[in-house]
């Protein structure tokens, strides 16, 4: 269409002065016929014209049949008993999330059992988009739900809801049953992805559809599930702070035990040395006296009873 523009204005640029110029009417009238016969080859190869963009792919179709050839970016003449059908090679981005309400009381994020059989959420985003060298296979193979051919629209709405969505979500599962909900969460997200996104690439290529990418965005446990958890750790607190204070009382038990045992060797040792002094003493009384004088510290006594006299004698020199 730019094209025919252009030319029509090329046209009228020069065409147009040269008419004005023209003063005879016989000489416009041949110059007019001139110029409609030369006007018809350029309209008829203008209208054959057909331009792609660099986002875009081509089907051509043909009255007997669709051409498996696709046109990609440029010009390109086309007859003008054929069609030209335009689809989009871009990144399309679809996403299931549980704030996307499918419909008024459910999300669309998508469920699947793991290892144990607890069913665990996810709101995943996949990016795809079409194999550009297979638009005419697309463009013949894929149907829109009211059955129109050539609705381009609708056929990519259709690949979205029928291949897209329907593989991501067997694919996830495929992946996620492989885990334990805590691993789904927590540590095994990527290994999720990396398994859903292989599974994913080998379903979408039997529709020619190419996949580039998969976020896992959020995880979800259902209700029920969340509860257990939470009574789960909180049981698991509780047992751990048992066992802190078995641990402590056990403790101070030993702790017990030993001071009760280094007191009672600590008696029988006292014991033991007084029993020897007593026999030692028993058997030589003098002991006593060598243990006064081991411990006098070299000073008589200021005073000393008298022996039996019921009076004391001072022994100051002073």
């Amino acid at each position: 269409m730019k094209a025919f523009i252009i030319i029509i204005l090329v046209l009228a640029v020069i065409i147009l002065p040269i008419t004005w110029a023209a003063t005879a009417k016989a000489k416009v009238e041949k110059l007019s016929k001139l110029i409609f016969l030369l006007s018809l080859p350029l309209l008829l190869i203008v209208s054959c014209v057909r331009v792609i963009d660099a986002q875009e792919v081509g089907v051509v179709v043909r009255p007997s049949g669709i051409d498996q050839k696709p046109l990609f970016t440029g010009w390109h003449i086309i007859a003008l008993w054929n069609r030209v059908y335009v689809m989009d090679r871009t990144l399309w981005v679809y996403t299931c999330s549980e704030h996307n309400k499918r419909t008024a009381n459910e999300g669309d994020a998508i469920w699947v059992p793991t290892v144990d059989g607890i069913k665990i959420g996810f709101s995943v985003s996949v990016s795809w988009r079409i194999d550009p060298n297979a638009a005419p296979w697309i463009f013949q193979n894929v149907r829109d739900n009211e059955g129109n051919d050539n609705s381009i629209k609708a056929k990519y709405k259709w690949l979205q809801e029928n291949v897209i969505r329907t593989k991501l979500k067997s694919s996830i599962a495929m992946a996620a049953n492989q885990f334990t909900p805590i691993e789904c969460y927590s540590n095994k997200r990527n290994e999720i992805k990396t398994i859903a996104f292989e599974l994913m690439q080998k379903e979408a290529a039997a529709y020619k559809l190419i996949i580039d990418q998969i976020d896992l965005r959020e995880t979800y446990y259902n209700k029920e599930y969340e509860v257990s958890i939470n009574e789960k750790k909180l049981a698991e607190q509780e047992a751990l702070r048992l066992i802190e204070v078995t641990k402590q009382k056990r403790e101070e038990e030993i702790q017990a035990a030993i001071e009760k045992n280094i007191a009672i060797l600590k008696a029988e040792a006292e014991a033991k040395a007084l029993q020897i002094k007593g026999e030692a003493v028993i058997k030589n009384p003098r002991i006593v006296d060598l243990q006064w004088i081991e411990k006098w510290n070299g000073q008589l006594p200021t005073y000393m009873m008298g022996n039996g006299q019921g009076f004391m004698l001072n022994l100051n020199n002073k």
